[in-house]
């Protein structure tokens, strides 16, 4: 048969591999620094640009996108040319794909720091940086199924369908979630309020970890493990079960997160038995990882990329069965808003994703230098040093979580709150942020060592930019397979057909669970009482959202007796309609703030944001000088008021003619208040923005057993 020679692009795979090294490091340093924060909150050294409730979304952000991505894309770029037996289809679709990826993580940086931010958990850039990744992605699309195209092995194997399904998916939750109306160039407004931004949210959140943390990982596994033990893999016909299931079931998955809270029961039952039944397929995958080692054990003893690769798939194994467990409600009662969750979610990006992406690198940069390794005895140090940082930042967490969320729950004999306040838990877990601290230096010291280590394998070392491989002219021969196997062969011959029987599969989840909750007004019962936030207040809320309050804050009081004893009545669907966006958050560092209105004076809050520990002794809140000093842009004000009623919020036509004057007229009623106790304090300064804001949480709707009525929902 005739043959032709080409060339497979290496430089894309270096320059993806270098900046998935750099943002590695980066990533890891930010999130060390943040979990020094937690016990030592002086570090934020009075600078807005470092306090947690900022560069904790930078650290998420830099580690899945950025590192995380840029690791993605410099497997794809490699795997994808030898699997297809054909060059990238654009090499300069791949230099813009690559530089416009880093551009888009250089925005990030600048705007998450300066407290631009749409508060959306794993969605936190604004509206420019947003468009331009759909722009960059579709480019990288487009690159990838030209390649797919126009390859030469007629066969497509399971790798490239984990890569398709990344690609649509992705493409799919990005749009979806970033519906938005712009106010300015750096500020917009979610299309979707309270129980449907929560819902949209988290489906999209979840499915972040699922369809860029997962399946792009997932088809490198099936890629590089073979390729490291030079071994097939263990069972094709489990591979497609594996792969249909999961994409099929994980979209169902997100309402987990949002257990208890006001979003309509059957959504949250219907989150939890998928995200139940997820753990067949992704369980599934990962014994056909793991067994495609089987006979290998001496040489995964030997071999550092093994190591990393055998971890990262048990981390995944552990991940994926932790995730259904804590999807169980009763379950839920106790890990949701603690550190648990914290702990379950860096197994996987630490284990899962951070193990496999070095078993790539070790793997990859010998091969794309020509030369090997500088130091096997160094990566297996990194090997045991990672390893160990994983345990001891996971383990006291799981602990600190479960123990506080017991102190929580727990009543005397007389039925009194054993610990009515919240701090008084906070303190108890300290201990464990800082061993978790030790458990994040141990890592970050491993990935240190690994780039001194490639950086040296690369000097030692010269770049293949160009390597030249051989294959037929025409490679359509077809073996014989079983029926299942021969249909599904024939299937992966025709990647447009497959592109949308994928796209069928991911979006079923979504619309069912979507269109009630949109179109049928029961799923959201609406409050007479409640109002939309008066020009003072939008503006304060804009302020909490800069200032990433929501990060160590919830907005959600669960139905269980010792949440109600704590911050007062549940919270109710109604209560939402007018948040974009909503503000329920995930993890509880401070206490729920949904009924915080009214229960304390302006100078308290005051003298709360300025010196924390002078209100709450022993707080780990870091302290705000600025906002006293940092007035608000009224100048936007009336935008964002005609933002809000084009979304649906009932202000008055011309609202925003008259919004001025009740912001200024507000702004002098709590500054009078504040100098009654002796504080001064200009009424344009942001801190008297955020007061205004927090002193309206939770006042639409008052119990009777505090001395107001219950008001009525209209159903």
């Amino acid at each position: 048969m005739a043959t032709e020679t080409f060339k497979y692009d290496n430089t894309i795979v270096r320059d993806f591999g270098l900046a998935t090294m750099f943002w590695g490091v980066v990533g890891m340093l930010v999130g060390f620094y943040a979990a020094l924060e937690l016990f030592l909150p002086e570090l934020n050294l009075g600078i807005p640009y470092i306090t947690f409730g900022r560069i904790r979304p930078l650290h998420t952000n830099a580690v899945i996108f950025a590192f995380v991505g840029n690791g993605i894309f410099m497997g794809v770029y490699y795997s994808l040319q030898r699997l297809c037996k054909a060059r990238m289809f654009s090499d300069l679709l791949s230099r813009i794909h690559f530089w416009g990826w880093q551009a888009i993580i250089v925005a990030a940086t600048f705007t998450l720091t300066t407290g631009i931010t749409s508060s959306r958990e794993y969605a936190e850039l604004e509206w420019p940086i947003d468009i331009a990744i759909a722009v960059i992605w579709v480019i990288f699309g487009w690159n990838m199924f030209g390649t797919i195209i126009k390859r030469r092995e007629r066969h497509m194997y399971v790798a490239i369908w984990f890569y398709i399904a990344t690609f649509i998916t992705v493409a799919l939750l990005h749009v979806v979630n970033s519906f938005e109306l712009p106010v300015s160039f750096w500020k917009s407004y979610p299309l979707y309020a309270g129980v449907q931004d929560a819902l949209v949210q988290w489906w999209y959140g979840h499915n972040a970890v699922a369809f860029f943390l997962t399946t792009p990982y997932l088809g490198l596994m099936y890629y590089f493990v073979p390729k490291a033990a030079n071994r097939p893999i263990f069972s094709y016909r489990l591979s497609i079960v594996h792969f249909w299931a999961l994409i099929f079931i994980y979209i169902w998955a997100g309402p987990h997160h949002l257990l208890y809270t006001a979003l309509p029961d059957w959504v949250q039952s219907l989150g939890t038995a998928f995200s139940i039944m997820l753990l067949a397929p992704s369980w599934g995958g990962m014994l056909n990882g793991l067994l495609t080692l089987r006979g290998a054990w001496d040489k995964v003893r030997d071999d550092p990329v093994l190591k990393f690769l055998v971890v990262a798939i048990t981390a995944y194994g552990m991940a994926t069965f932790e995730g259904p467990a804590l999807a169980i409600k009763s379950v839920n009662a106790i890990s949701h808003y603690t550190d648990w969750t914290i702990a379950h979610v860096h197994v996987g990006a630490l284990g899962w994703n951070g193990f496999l992406t070095f078993g790539m690198l070790y793997w990859l940069i010998p091969r794309l230098y020509n030369t090997k390794l500088y130091s096997r005895k160094l990566a297996e140090y990194h090997f045991w040093i990672g390893f160990m940082g994983i345990l001891v930042y996971a383990l006291p967490l799981y602990f600190g979580g479960i123990m506080q969320s017991l102190m929580w729950k727990q009543f005397t004999p007389e039925g009194f709150l054993l610990y009515p306040n919240f701090l008084e838990t906070v303190i108890q877990i300290i201990p464990m942020y800082i061993i978790r601290a030790c458990g994040g230096l141990l890592y970050f010291t491993g990935i240190l060592m690994a780039g001194y280590n490639l950086m040296r394998t690369i000097r030692q070392g010269e770049l293949v930019r160009e390597e030249q491989a051989e294959a037929a002219v025409s490679e359509h021969k077809v073996e014989k397979y079983k029926k299942l196997m021969f249909k599904h062969r024939i299937l992966e011959r025709k990647p447009i057909v497959f592109l949308v029987l994928v796209t069928i599969a991911v979006a079923i989840g979504g619309v069912v669970e979507f269109l009630p909750t949109f179109l049928v007004k029961s799923n959201v019962p609406t409050i007479s009482n409640v109002k939309p936030y008066t020009p003072l207040e939008l503006e304060g809320r804009d302020i909490y959202v800069a200032e990433g309050c929501y990060n160590c804050h919830s907005q959600m009081i669960r139905p269980f007796r010792s949440e109600t004893e704590r911050y007062g009545e549940y919270s109710k669907a109604g209560e939402f309609v007018y948040d974009h966006p909503f503000q329920w958050g995930s993890k509880r560092t401070g206490p729920d703030l949904h009924r915080v209105g009214g229960k304390y004076p302006d100078a308290w809050h005051y003298n709360h944001m300025i010196e924390p520990k002078m209100m709450s002794p022993g707080s780990i809140m870091p302290p705000y000088p600025w906002l006293t000093e940092d007035q608000i842009d009224t100048g936007g004000t009336a935008a964002k008021i005609r933002a809000m009623r084009t979304l649906g919020v009932p202000y008055a036509e011309g609202f925003e003619e008259q919004a001025l004057i009740d912001l200024q007229s507000q702004a002098e009623q709590i500054t009078a208040n504040l100098t009654e106790s002796g504080i001064t304090v200009d009424p344009q300064s942001k801190l008297v923005a955020l007061i205004a804001y927090l002193q309206r949480l939770g006042t639409d709707i008052r119990m009777e057993s505090e001395g107001r009525s219950m008001v009525e929902e209209s159903r």
